[in-house]
């Protein structure tokens, strides 16, 4: 299964061929690349014949820059969880206010971790969900305060139902 990267804006989905990463497929599109290190995150990659040098960044908030023969780029893998966040309206970096934290999946409330005024930052654990015999912990979504919590423990939720509303 390929991943989609997100490179300056632009989107771009790739699938590998191998642990190296050196070969696969670009949006549909085979390439292939020789890849030497040079030292720590610094590497020469030769591609399409030609020579390219390339800086891999540190992370900052799930995005890496790259430099690649003295240009920055930022870069951002999109995974599963990301795509999901997207289709409940939270995708991470969004502009807004988060108002309510809505249920992935339907299943079943194993845990509450949170109380009205309780304060949160982004990551924090709200609640444990069960669905399809797995324990999901469900983190918040941005640094927030808790107004009310809208399930219990032991009860079904459906998906999209709201579970924690935000100040």
């Amino acid at each position: 299964m390929g991943k989609r990267v997100k490179v300056s804006g632009s989107e771009f989905l790739t699938e590998f061929e191998d642990d190296n990463k050196t070969n696969g497929t670009l949006n549909g599109k085979p390439f292939a690349w020789d890849v030497s290190k040079i030292a720590g995150n610094r590497y020469h990659v030769i591609k399409d014949h030609r020579s390219f040098n390339v800086e891999v960044l540190p992370e900052v908030d799930g995005k890496s820059q790259i430099k690649v023969n003295g240009n920055v780029y930022e870069t951002e893998t999109i995974d599963k969880f990301d795509e999901l966040l997207k289709k409940l309206g939270m995708e991470k970096g969004g502009a807004g206010k988060v108002n309510e934290l809505k249920a992935p999946m339907p299943g079943l409330v194993l845990e509450i971790s949170v109380k009205p005024g309780d304060q949160l930052q982004k990551g924090d654990r709200v609640l444990v969900l069960e669905a399809m015999k797995m324990e999901n912990v469900i983190k918040a979504p941005a640094d927030v305060t808790v107004a009310s919590v809208e399930v219990e423990k032991g009860k079904t939720v459906d998906k999209n139902q709201v579970m924690v509303r935000f100040v």
